[in-house]
Order: C-alpha cells, then sequence, then structure tokens
C-alpha cells in the first residue's frame, strides 16, 4: 500500500510542477504580447493624436475664416487664404484619423495568449476526464 501512496504523491507532485511551468510560460507569452500590441496601439494613439490637433488647428483657422468672412462680407481677401488652409489642414485630420482608425481596428490584445490558454483547458478538462 505505501508503494500506491507514494506513486499517487509523486503524481500530484507531478500535476503540480507541470501546471506551474505552464503558468510560467502563459505568463512569459503574455509579457511578449504585451510589448508586441503596445507598439501597434502606441502607433495608432499617434495618428489619431495628430489627426486630433490637426482637427484642432483646422477648426481655428476655418473659424478665423469665417470672422473674417462675415466682417469682409463677399470681398474675398485675407479670410480667403484662411479658409484654403483650414480646409487643407483639415484633409489632413481626416486622412491621418483614417490611418489611426484603421490600425487601431487590427490590434488584437493578447491573441496568441487567448489561444494557448484555451488548448491548456482543453487539455486539463482531458485529463481530468
Amino acid at each position: 500500500m505505501p508503494e500506491n501512496e507514494q506513486s499517487v504523491a509523486n503524481l500530484v507532485r507531478d500535476a503540480l510542477r507541470d501546471v506551474q511551468d505552464l503558468v510560467r510560460a502563459e505568463i512569459a507569452l503574455a509579457r511578449a504580447e504585451v510589448r508586441e500590441e503596445g507598439r501597434r496601439l502606441t502607433m495608432a494613439i499617434v495618428l489619431l493624436g495628430v489627426a486630433a490637433v490637426a482637427a484642432l488647428v483646422a477648426v481655428g483657422l476655418l473659424g478665423a475664416a469665417a470672422a473674417w468672412g462675415v466682417a469682409a462680407l463677399f470681398v474675398w481677401p485675407p479670410w480667403a487664404g484662411y479658409a484654403l488652409v483650414g480646409a487643407v489642414v483639415l484633409l489632413a485630420a481626416v486622412v491621418a484619423g483614417v490611418l489611426g482608425r484603421r490600425r487601431l481596428v487590427h490590434v488584437r490584445p493578447l491573441p496568441r495568449t487567448i489561444d494557448t490558454l484555451k488548448e491548456h483547458a482543453q487539455w486539463i478538462r482531458r485529463q481530468t476526464s
């Protein structure tokens, strides 16, 4: 009987060691994925920031143009230039916003970690059934 108890104890110890190794591997994978996805997220955030700043500048310029336009009321001098520059800056903001959003959509948090966790859960279910 002591041999059976010893073998059960060994099995439990081995199982616990395997679980520890599995958890360590998952943590290492999660760290690597966080770094990788962090770079993608940073680029998307930078582009969205550029879009926001450009949109603010455009709104300011278009506001100044509207003020000049109302003041000059159809006599076309300075405000036409402000309006043109504002429209160009707004176009740049739209392009940067679209590019940033497109990159942001492709950010998938921890894809390999999630996949391997599912695989490990299936393996554990098979071992316990």
